[in-house]
């Protein structure tokens, strides 16, 4: 639809649509709406949706996943997490405490990632772990937390969720959703944070192909959602030297299929404090949009994900990295006011 279609042209459309036979699923962005058809081809295009008021153009997609293609979008996307950027002409470090322990630990770590040049804080509440007697996070104490948090130095939150149940309850504390690696095919949960109305971090699962990862991607999409991050995480290989191997050809590859910025994990790929510096170097390097690091100001005592968190001199080698290598490939960082 043209940017200035109005409300009555869309519903044309989709009831044009629904009266020939097909569906009509619509998905809104920030500057761009978009209805996607299935159905029957040939009786679409016998429709001439372009004559209709509204419809800026009708663009066959022949990539399976429809909505989130660069067929369907050329330009790359820029998404705002409550007006903070993340799109081809910046550079945006998300950073924060794998898991939300207690207030005093949170806000800590959210000091020392604005203090690092982070635009935005990450930060668990709830904690989906291989083991069932493992820490796993403290629930809407741990959002109630990171809100406080997010009040006192003035970073947007990003927060993951893990069932759909909780997706109303998570969207009411967090600025945007993250779907982790375990999760990337639960479908009922990718489209419920799509019909959530707030913007989705979408992390690869850990034995997924690109495809799969795009088409999970097109069921947060088809649910009227394309304020999507893609995230890089590293996948599972035959490599044990690392906690994961990152895949940072996956950055160029996503840029040519998909008009969704990519966001590349250097904590989780690598699992180690000495190798986060090294990844995130490699990853703005390749055309990351951004990357999302885990810091913890005493990682020894941390309940989750202690080995890989940045403090002290790392935290100090990362700010400095963040905030000269994006310059060297054409962006600027994201910065928040103080």
């Amino acid at each position: 639809m043209g940017p200035g279609a109005t409300a009555e042209e869309l519903d044309a459309v989709v009831q044009t649509v629904q009266a020939a036979g097909g569906s009509a699923f619509v998905s809104r962005g920030v500057h761009r709406t978009i209805v996607g058809l299935v159905g029957d081809v040939e009786q679409f295009e016998s429709l001439n949706l372009k004559a209709y008021p509204g419809v800026a153009d009708v663009v066959r997609i022949s990539a399976p996943y429809k909505l989130v293609s660069r067929e369907n979008h050329p330009a790359m996307s820029t998404v705002y997490v409550s007006g903070v950027p993340i799109g081809p002409d910046t550079f945006t470090l998300i950073a924060g405490p794998c898991a939300v322990e207690s207030p005093e630990q949170t806000l800590a770590a959210a000091q020392m990632a604005k203090s690092a040049g982070a635009a935005l804080l990450r930060g668990g509440a709830y904690k989906p772990r291989t083991s069932p007697y493992a820490f796993q996070g403290l629930g809407e104490k741990g959002l109630q937390i990171l809100a406080e948090v997010r009040t006192e130095v003035g970073l947007p939150i990003v927060t993951e969720v893990v069932d759909a149940h909780d997706v109303d309850i998570v969207a009411s504390y967090a600025d945007m959703l993250q779907i982790g690696t375990r999760n990337m095919q639960n479908f009922g949960l990718l489209q419920a944070v799509g019909s959530a109305g707030k913007p989705v971090m979408l992390k690869r699962g850990m034995n997924a192909t690109i495809e799969e990862w795009l088409m999970a991607a097109e069921y947060v999409a088809q649910r009227g959602n394309l304020d999507i991050v893609l995230c890089e995480r590293g996948i599972r290989t035959f490599e044990t030297a690392t906690r994961n191997t990152l895949d940072i050809s996956a950055v160029p590859v996503m840029h040519s299929l998909s008009h969704l910025p990519v966001v590349v994990d250097p904590s989780h790929s690598g699992g180690r404090r000495d190798l986060v510096v090294p990844l995130s170097r490699a990853a703005i390097a390749v055309g990351a949009d951004a990357i999302i690091v885990d810091v913890h100001p005493d990682p020894g005592a941390a309940l989750c994900d202690g080995p890989q968190a940045l403090v002290d001199t790392d935290l100090d080698e990362l700010a400095h990295v963040v905030r000269t290598l994006p310059q060297a490939v054409g962006r600027s960082l994201v910065l928040v006011d103080s």
